[in-house]
C-alpha cells in the first residue's frame, strides 16, 4: 500500500506540475500578445520619417521614428562613390519630384521590437529598433534603388524590389539575411505574397520617368508583367503578360504596366490599376483574362495630358474590406478617393483627397486609410458608407501606410 500510495502522490504531483507549466505556457503567450498594440506606420517619403498612429478609432498619432539615423554615413558613401552619385541625383530629379526617397515601404517584425524600412534614395533596407531608434541591420539592395517591400504571412520573411537591377530580395526579417532572389521585368515595383505564403506575385511596371508617355510609343516602357515564384524555392512558376489580355477586349491604347494590386479573400480575383488610367481591372486566375472594367470619374481640372501624371500613375492605391465586398481606390492625380461595390463596380462618393497615393485598411477592418501626400496627411473612409471619418497630420509626403505592432506602451525613441 505505502509503494501504490507514493506513486499515486507522484502522479498527483506530476499532473499539478503539467497544469501550472500549461498555465504558466498560456500565461506567457497572453502576456506576449497583451504586450503588443497594433498601429499603422505611414511613411513620409520627403522627410526620411515614419510617423505612428492607432490603427483605427480616431487614428490619433501615437510617435514618430527618424527612418534615416545613419544620414551622414550614407550620405558620405555617395558622396564619395561617382556612380551612386549620380543614381541618387537621378533619383531625386525623376520619381523624386525634386526630392530624395528616404522611405518607401515599412513592416514591424512580429515581436514589435523593430521596423524594417525600403529606403529608395540609399538603395538599402535597414532595421530599425523601435526602442532606442538605432539601425539593427543593413541590407544593401543590387542596383541603385529599393522600392515596394511585402512581409510574408508569418511575417518572417520580407521581400524587397530592387528597381533598376530588376531583382527581388527576400530577406530574413530579424537578422537581415537574404534567404533568396528572383529576375522580374524592368522596374520591380508591387509584392505580394499569397496568404498560405507560399508564392509571391511582382509586378514590373516599366520605366515611368520618360516623356514617352504617348499610346503609340507605349513599347518604349520595357518589359511589364507580373512574375509568379514560389516563396520557397524562388523559382519563377510563371508570368502573366496582361497586353495581349487587353488587346483582346479592344484596349490597345492601354497600358499593360500593372501598379497596386489586391486579392480577393479567395484569391479568384485580382484588382489592380494600370499607368494613366482611371480605374481598374478584374482578373480571373482560373480562367487567365480581364473579366471586367471598371472607369472610375475624372477630375475636370485634372489634364489628359499623360507627361504631367506623376510617375506615370493618375491612380495609385487599392485596397479591399476583409470581407470582400468593397474596394477603396485612390484616385492620385484626380485628387479623390472612393468606395466601390465590388458586386456592382458602382462607385460611392468621391471623397476629396490631394494626390492619394496609397490605400490600406485598417485594424478593425471598418475604414479605408490613405495617404494624402499632397497636404500631408492621412485619412480614413468608412467601407459601410464611403464618407470621410477623420484626417490625421503627417509628416512630408506620405506614401505608403501598413498595419504593424510596437510593444505596449511604446514612445518615439529619444534618438528622435
Amino acid at each position: 500500500m505505502p509503494a501504490i500510495r507514493t506513486r499515486h502522490l507522484c502522479s498527483v504531483a506530476a499532473a499539478l506540475a503539467l497544469t501550472v507549466s500549461a498555465s504558466a505556457t498560456a500565461a506567457t503567450a497572453a502576456d506576449s500578445s497583451a504586450a503588443l498594440r497594433e498601429v499603422l506606420f505611414v511613411g513620409n517619403n520627403w522627410d526620411g520619417t515614419a510617423d505612428v498612429i492607432k490603427s483605427s478609432g480616431d487614428f490619433a498619432k501615437i510617435g514618430r521614428i527618424n527612418v534615416i539615423p545613419d544620414k551622414d554615413e550614407r550620405m558620405a558613401e555617395i558622396n564619395a562613390n561617382p556612380i551612386k552619385w549620380i543614381y541618387f541625383m537621378a533619383i531625386r530629379n525623376s520619381v523624386g519630384e525634386g526630392h530624395d526617397q528616404f522611405v518607401d515601404d515599412m513592416y514591424s517584425t512580429p515581436d514589435g521590437k523593430s521596423v524594417v524600412v525600403s529606403r529608395p534614395s540609399f538603395a538599402d533596407v535597414v532595421s530599425l529598433d523601435l526602442a532606442t531608434g538605432e539601425v539593427n541591420w543593413r541590407f544593401p539592395v543590387s542596383g541603385y534603388r529599393a522600392d515596394h517591400m511585402a512581409v510574408s504571412p508569418d511575417g518572417k520573411r520580407v521581400a524587397v524590389s530592387a528597381s533598376t537591377s530588376n531583382t527581388v530580395h527576400v530577406l530574413d526579417i530579424e537578422s537581415g539575411r537574404e534567404l533568396g532572389k528572383f529576375g522580374t521585368g524592368d522596374k520591380p515595383h508591387e509584392n505580394i505574397f499569397t496568404q498560405d505564403g507560399k508564392y509571391i506575385y511582382n509586378m514590373a511596371i516599366g520605366d515611368v520617368n520618360t516623356q514617352t508617355d504617348a499610346p503609340w510609343l507605349d513599347w518604349t516602357k520595357g518589359d511589364r508583367r507580373i512574375t509568379v515564384v514560389d516563396a520557397t524555392t524562388y523559382k519563377q512558376v510563371k508570368v502573366i503578360d496582361m497586353r495581349p489580355k487587353l488587346d483582346a477586349l479592344g484596349l490597345t491604347d492601354y497600358s499593360d504596366a500593372v501598379r497596386p494590386a489586391v486579392f480577393s479573400p479567395d484569391e479568384s480575383k485580382l484588382y489592380f490599376q494600370v499607368s494613366f488610367f482611371n480605374g481598374f481591372f478584374e482578373y480571373d486566375l482560373a480562367t487567365d483574362r480581364i473579366t471586367r472594367t471598371k472607369t472610375l470619374p475624372k477630375n475636370p481640372a485634372t489634364s489628359d495630358d499623360r507627361t504631367t501624371f506623376v510617375n506615370d500613375s493618375r491612380h495609385h492605391g487599392i485596397s479591399m474590406s476583409p470581407d470582400g465586398s468593397k474596394l477603396c481606390v485612390a484616385g492620385t492625380m484626380d485628387d479623390y478617393a472612393t468606395v466601390v461595390n465590388r458586386t456592382t463596380l458602382q462607385e460611392g462618393p468621391l471623397v476629396t483627397a490631394s494626390k492619394p497615393y496609397w490605400a490600406t485598411v485598417s485594424g478593425d477592418g471598418k475604414s479605408c486609410v490613405v495617404s494624402e501626400s499632397g497636404t500631408d496627411q492621412v485619412t480614413a473612409i468608412d467601407f459601410a458608407t464611403g464618407q470621410k471619418q477623420v484626417s490625421v497630420p503627417v509628416g512630408d509626403h506620405p506614401q505608403r501606410v501598413r498595419l504593424g505592432h510596437v510593444q505596449s506602451g511604446w514612445a518615439s525613441p529619444a534618438a528622435n
